[in-house]
């Protein structure tokens, strides 16, 4: 948030170095990180994570962010999470119900202008349901747009337990897109 106040994407690629650097001396490959979803509630969990209410800004700065840790060879971003996670709370139960114009002119517009700029090594799709089926569960989303619409040549991933039974469906999850199903907290005893 702080970042993206700045409006100074040579900054936020500067800090993404660093990141990137960092990232190289612990052996870590892809970096969590940058979240870009739009604040859409001042209540929202992660806020402090995400950059902006306007997409435009979102993007150029997870672009400028992207560039700068991918600069390190074998080093990348995830931009996350794909996508309108608008909530903390119930985040795996709630569906963001959203007109085809605000999901591309609000929702996905920032993770567009990331992808056309600075192809990021992955994209962690989101928890939530976008009008009732799991973003982990849309073909429309994690193929026909962000690979074939977008270019996106990078990994897809779950977030992780958002394939737990009763939620987003594995079956489904890897012919929408998904390269990788992440763990469910079972597996991690309960830690998600």
């Amino acid at each position: 948030l702080l970042l993206a106040q700045t409006w100074n994407t040579d900054l936020v690629e500067r800090v993404g170095f660093g990141a990137g650097r960092e990232l190289a001396e612990f052996g870590v490959t892809l970096w969590l990180a940058p979240g870009m979803n739009i604040q859409r509630n001042p209540l929202c969990g992660r806020n402090f994570e995400y950059y902006s209410e306007d997409p435009l800004l979102t993007g150029k700065m997870a672009a400028a962010t992207t560039r700068g840790v991918q600069s390190h060879a074998g080093i990348g971003t995830t931009v996350k999470h794909f996508c309108c996670n608008n909530q903390e709370d119930n985040r795996i139960g709630v569906s963001s119900n959203v007109s085809e114009r605000a999901l591309r002119e609000i929702y996905l517009k920032g993770f567009e202008i990331a992808v056309r700029e600075s192809q990021p090594l992955s994209v962690m799709s989101s928890y939530n349901r976008l009008n009732g089926v799991y973003t982990a569960n849309r073909r429309d989303l994690l193929t026909d747009i962000l690979r074939c619409e977008w270019g996106f040549q990078g990994l897809v991933m779950t977030d992780w337990g958002s394939c737990a039974p009763g939620q987003g469906d594995p079956a489904k999850g890897v012919p929408a897109g998904n390269d990788i199903i992440m763990t469910t907290p079972e597996f991690l005893g309960g830690a998600i």
